[in-house]
């Protein structure tokens, strides 16, 4: 499944004639990315520069910038739904394959509430803010309450735009198209980059009294811009109401972060397919298919792994309810904190190295053929690590070579190593998975050859309740068939047990990378509660290391649930 365009014969070629301007594809390609590159790294600019009072970018000058590009970005999907509606040629492809399957639902390859999910909550976070902000209208600018609703749009029509149209090939006005997907991706991207930012500051503002430091978000009003000759705040936040819609919106900030990631990982699948030639007599890959949640599993995976994402979620309240008290009892949450993350971790790299081993079994063919969804994956999955591979390794180095050697120096120095552990089998796990061909590929589940015509059985009824990997066969009259049918209920129990294995290690997984997302999503920072790497680099320097680094972290979860999703269903 080749993704560049082949000159065919023109009887034999599967769809549209390759016109002239297709042979500039590469071409193409680079024109968009150059353009995303220099919006992107305009954005970046503004918000990184707006993040601090110091510095002379204005916070409307960023809510500006942003607004501008919703509103291109979202008039641009309305063009190509239109273009895309009165024109039949326009997607003569399909990739059945575009779209991780969280986004395209747990429950079938056709139901995206995955992605609504994560858009209605982002819905609601606008909600929130535009609540804030109109608690102060008469000292505020109008971009802070329109960037909100213009956002909400946004979200609204990308939804739609990503639900029709996540599997479109499209094969009209490509450079224009690809520029138009470039643009809408960086436009997400920039999103994400300024809730990252106003969510990382609000992090460290929160910790920052504690080492004589004063940050303030870019959503706090600042006296001095805001020319106040009192030095008081200008606009203070002072009723019950807009207290609630101002930690309301920054508890939504995580749904609106990986709402970003993910269309953004969506948006590029797109680009890769525009002016794509898919062969339509066969499609490599996996047939996509329903799936139920907890079929054919042994039921130790999915029972052991919600006891420790119940587990963890009362460790989770229990650090947040300690952590702000007295020294005493900072001290026992972070104990408890690093405890369980010490067990989970652990248990998981045990689980993903045991998944591991038993395709050592797997006789299913490696599936080679090129796939922009699978390839995406891998590259997220290996890029997204990076970042926790670096919070620990400051960890180890702050540990090893720092003069503490007590207790929770020793949990630190666990926690750091079982991370880096966890992380490098999970992939490993995770991407020999996602590259195994279809189910029904295995030679166990294949007849074989030779013929079985004395095979008898005793009772039939008993032979529809035998576990089968493929689909249970009909008992019909003898027929160079039924033989091979019969050999294939028999052979099928020596492989049906790993393919229970297996659906046990992802849901096993699954539920424990979901709660170790909802822990730093929802503001659990022990890098900052534990004093060892704030004495060791200094809280500016480690506060830079922890704010670039955690948002891959968290997205890593993320994408690692959709991922071990996929594993389940392909198992």
């Amino acid at each position: 499944m080749s993704e560049e365009l082949v000159q065919h014969p023109k009887e034999s070629l599967p769809g549209p004639r390759a016109s002239p301007r297709e042979v500039w594809k590469k071409g193409g390609r680079l024109l968009s990315v150059l353009l995303a590159v220099n919006v992107l790294l305009l954005a970046s600019t503004l918000i990184s520069g707006g993040a601090f009072n110091k510095v002379a970018v204005y916070d409307t000058d960023v809510f500006a910038l942003l607004t501008t590009m919703m509103l291109l970005a979202a008039l641009w999907i309305i063009f190509y739904l239109l273009r895309t509606a009165r024109c039949p040629d326009a997607v003569p492809y399909r990739d059945e394959h575009a779209g991780p399957i969280w986004l395209r639902g747990a429950l079938g390859y056709e139901d995206k509430s995955g992605l609504v999910l994560f858009g209605i909550c982002t819905l609601v976070m606008d909600v929130f803010k535009t609540g804030y902000y109109s608690s102060f209208l008469e000292c505020q600018s109008a971009i802070k309450i329109l960037h909100p609703i213009i956002q909400a749009v946004f979200v609204i029509v990308q939804t739609y735009f990503l639900w029709v149209s996540a599997k479109d090939c499209i094969h009209i006005h490509l450079d224009l198209t690809r520029c138009g997907l470039m643009f809408t991706l960086t436009t997400n991207l920039a999103i994400w980059m300024a809730a990252v930012v106003d969510e990382s500051v609000h992090q460290a503002h929160s910790y920052s009294g504690s080492y004589g430091n004063s940050s303030h978000t870019r959503l706090t009003p600042d006296p001095e811009r805001a020319g106040s000759t009192t030095g008081g705040d200008p606009c203070p936040c002072s009723t019950a109401i807009c207290q609630i819609f101002q930690q309301g919106y920054f508890y939504l900030y995580p749904f609106n972060i990986e709402y970003s990631l993910f269309a953004s990982t969506m948006l590029y699948v797109m680009w890769k397919n525009v002016g794509r030639l898919i062969a339509s007599t066969h499609s490599h890959g996996h047939t996509p298919s329903r799936v139920s949640l907890f079929r054919e599993t042994f039921f130790a995976g999915p029972i052991l792994g919600l006891l420790l994402f119940v587990v963890g979620l009362a460790v989770f309240i229990l650090y947040e309810v300690q952590v702000s008290g007295e020294r005493d009892h900072t001290q026992q949450a972070l104990v408890t904190y690093y405890s369980f993350n010490i067990a989970c971790l652990g248990l998981m790299t045990l689980v993903s190295l045991s998944g591991s081993i038993i395709y050592r079994f797997d006789r299913r063919a490696m599936d080679h053929h090129k796939n922009p969804t699978r390839t995406l994956d891998v590259a997220l999955l290996m890029g997204a690590a990076m970042g926790q591979y670096a919070i620990s390794y400051y960890s180890i180095v702050a540990v090893v070579v720092g003069s503490p050697r007590d207790l929770l120096g020793a949990l630190n120095l666990s926690h750091a190593l079982l991370m880096i552990a966890q992380h490098t089998f999970q992939n490993v796990f995770i991407i020999e998975s996602l590259h195994r061909g279809p189910p029904g590929a295995e030679p166990c589940e294949m007849p074989p050859k030779e013929s079985c015509q004395g095979i008898t059985f005793a009772n039939l009824d008993a032979i529809h309740t035998l576990p089968s990997c493929p689909p249970t066969p009909r008992l019909v009259s003898p027929s160079p068939e039924s033989p091979q049918e019969a050999m294939a209920i028999i052979s099928a129990p020596r492989c049906h047990w790993r393919r229970r294995c297996l659906k046990d290690i992802s849901l096993f997984l699954l539920l424990c990378n979901v709660i170790l997302w909802i822990m730093p999503a929802f503001g659990a920072r022990p890098h900052f509660s534990n004093t060892v790497e704030v004495d060791f680099y200094g809280y500016s320097l480690w506060a830079a290391i922890v704010n670039i680094c955690l948002p891959f972290g968290i997205f890593y979860r993320m994408h690692a649930v959709s991922s071990l999703l996929e594993v389940y269903v392909l198992s």
